[in-house]
């Protein structure tokens, strides 16, 4: 006998159908785009004229936040589409590859800003410092106008994370080159810019290895962290009716949407819909929204044993 439960608390997805229920993110993904893209070419030329390499090279890393916050915005739309095909799940692992793809090339990045500052602490250049300065402090404003749009959705999904992490960068970089600027005006010591670069990337490099260690575990169906496999386990076996519980599997399709099935023994067949209906209600409490249990009568467990 096999039962299944759906309790999707905001995902209407049962593999038909459009995703009604996921946070739509896709206008803040949409402001920051248009900011940062805006202020890309705004630095680009400050660079030019102050002849600063830090503002050219925050300039390149704006315009590389740009792109993945174009995929966050490609993502989040694509979540919202209809399943179709054998894609019963629809499109909900799409925001997970971007964040996959975010979180790489936030890598690539402060690689990039390591390598340049190391360069330039092995060939300074004069700087107009008066020139950074004005940009720097107004892409600090920009870069601090975009992190408030994605603020309140950063926590809605992996995408939205990762641009929101992007973001952040922007924003680490921007503080970096008004430091840098009001150091070497006021003492003229140089190192002061790719020094302060470093420090701000290595910091960035914890976020960015945190957000792949969190797409990489959703790609290989990790149980999610908030959800103690052990007492799961123990909390259905433990329903009246039960006597044991077998090949349980928990899974986070998408950020929000945690998957479980599981086959439970239930020897009595008269207490079976009453076991499922208490397994239900007790595997809610852990977050699970989307639920699909078997119910045997003992001796038809022949994958009891498996894995």
């Amino acid at each position: 006998m096999q039962a299944s439960y759906h309790d999707h608390e905001g995902h209407s997805h049962h593999g038909h159908g459009p995703a009604q229920g996921v946070p739509d993110s896709t206008r803040a993904l949409a402001w920051a785009l248009g900011i940062t893209l805006a202020f890309a070419a705004v630095e680009a030329v400050g660079g030019l004229v102050a002849g600063s390499l830090a503002l050219l090279a925050d300039a390149a890393h704006m315009v590389m936040d740009a792109g993945a916050l174009g995929l966050a915005l490609f993502a989040a739309w694509m979540v919202r589409r209809p399943a179709a095909g054998g894609r019963t799940y629809g499109w909900y692992r799409v925001e997970i590859l971007a964040a996959l793809v975010n979180g790489a090339l936030l890598l690539a990045v402060t690689a990039g800003i390591v390598i340049e500052a190391v360069r330039r602490l092995m060939s300074p250049v004069p700087i107009r410092t008066d020139v950074m300065l004005a940009v720097a402090s107004a892409g600090f404003l920009a870069n601090l106008a975009a992190a408030a749009v994605l603020h309140r959705s950063r926590g809605e999904s992996l995408n939205v994370k990762g641009a929101y992490l992007h973001v952040l960068s922007d924003l680490a970089g921007s503080v970096a080159a008004v430091l840098a600027a009001l150091i070497i005006r006021a003492t003229g010591w140089t190192p002061a810019d790719p020094l302060l670069s470093i420090v701000l990337s290595l910091l960035l490099l914890v976020s960015a290895g945190r957000l792949l260690w969190q797409a990489v575990d959703v790609l290989l169906e990790a149980a999610p962290k908030h959800v103690d496999m052990a007492r799961l386990e123990a909390e259905l076996a433990a329903v009246p009716g039960v006597e044991r519980v077998h090949d349980l599997h928990v899974w986070t399709v998408s950020s929000g949407f945690v998957a479980m099935s599981g086959h439970a023994v239930v020897p009595d067949l008269a207490r079976q819909e009453g076991a499922l209906l208490e397994i239900t209600s007790r595997v809610k409490g852990f977050g699970i929204s989307h639920v699909t249990v078997q119910l045997e009568r003992g001796g038809d467990c022949a994958g009891c044993a498996a894995p």
